[in-house]
């Protein structure tokens, strides 16, 4: 008896899902959209810009000066700092708060592109990390022993 609830509440099941899949009205004809034309507007975007003057032109060379002209490479997984990807900042223009967008590696993770060979950077590399944390598991173990001793 119970199988037979069983079979009975099955096909009622799948027979009222597939009424989810039937149209809710009949179908309409499709009408093709009419091409309307949309005049500029004062916030319209434009895509190229207009063209730097002598004086802006000068002045970011003079800021692309200050900076490294090569490649900045992240060392875990290759990628190569664009300016273009990154709000057309320089490299040394991010803060420390910077992530890879490939493999969100901290900023410390770029090394300077020189050729083929890549450098380090001069801000802490991973020196830090590492005494920190062989630090803090000589300091778990010490208080582990300290604690079987003592409790």
């Amino acid at each position: 008896m119970k199988s037979i609830i069983a079979i009975i509440s099955a096909i009622l099941l799948f027979a009222t899902s597939t009424l989810a899949f039937a149209p809710a009205s009949p179908a309409r004809a499709v009408v093709a959209p009419t091409r309307s034309v949309i005049a500029p507007s004062p916030t319209s975007l434009s895509v190229f810009g207009k063209k730097k003057t002598e004086a802006q032109k000068a002045e970011e060379e003079a800021k692309a000066a200050k900076y490294w002209q090569g490649e900045w490479v992240c060392k875990d997984c290759g990628y190569i700092y664009n300016r273009g990807e990154c709000a057309g900042m320089y490299f040394e223009e991010q803060g420390p708060g910077f992530r890879c967008p490939q493999c969100s590696g901290p900023r410390r993770r770029y090394a300077k592109k020189v050729g083929d060979r890549v450098g380090t950077t001069l801000d802490g590399g991973d020196a830090p990390i590492l005494l920190f944390s062989f630090g803090g598991l000589i300091a778990t173990v010490a208080f582990g022993v300290w604690a079987v001793q003592n409790l």
